[in-house]
């Protein structure tokens, strides 16, 4: 698990599967992450089944934000912040191997806790101030350097990171950005070469 860690935004649904479909299909989306807040409850699951329909297209991991009810129903990974569940329900319920990802904002703590109980990466942020969490506090970049010293496991930032201000990010441990608006923020013209920008970061 490393690169680019994409998270659905808020498009109609039709323009986000073209947008997702154009970035899943560059190869270089090392996770997609099913997060649409503004759309009913009722409605996700037909949602799921046509994007889950993408992503095993292109061979692409696809987790489900802060929902196990729905990761269980379709087969699928997992990521939870601190308030939506225990990461030990989530891999007592979901198969063996699957993806479980923990938010543990700033703290070391809560990630030993999480990698204990079975997530599979941790997730730090907000590294930069964000439009989809302004409240979300600045992780500073010494917490991923001592995140990535003390655990085995994958460690995703996220958080306003963009192409131009993730090097360092990337330099100090981070096998994972968690992206929305750098990418789906974006036309779907532009998504291809803005992935591919991503990539070189990694490479």
């Amino acid at each position: 698990m490393r690169g680019l860690y994409l998270i659905t935004n808020d498009d109609p649904l039709q323009l986000l599967l073209e947008k997702l479909e154009v970035a899943l299909a560059t190869g270089h989306i090392a996770i997609l992450q099913y997060r649409r807040k503004k759309v009913a409850k009722a409605d996700q699951p037909d949602e799921v089944e046509q994007i889950q329909a993408l992503c095993e297209t292109y061979q692409v991991p696809f987790v489900i934000n802060d929902d196990l009810e729905l990761a269980e129903q379709f087969g699928l990974g997992v990521h939870l912040g601190q308030s939506d569940g225990e990461i030990t329900d989530a891999a007592a319920r979901l198969s063996q191997g699957i993806i479980i990802g923990r938010t543990c904002l700033n703290s070391l703590e809560l990630a030993e806790k999480a990698i204990a109980e079975g997530a599979t990466y941790v997730a730090f942020g907000a590294v930069y101030a964000t439009s989809t969490k302004p409240e979300a506090g600045n992780v500073g970049i010494e917490v991923i350097q001592q995140a990535k010293q003390k655990f085995d496991v994958p460690i995703c930032a996220i958080g306003g990171l963009t192409v131009e201000n993730s090097q360092l990010v990337i330099d100090a441990g981070t096998s994972l950005c968690a992206v929305i608006s750098d990418i789906l923020g974006r036309s779907t013209a532009e998504i291809p070469a803005r992935v591919a920008a991503w990539a070189q970061l990694f490479a």
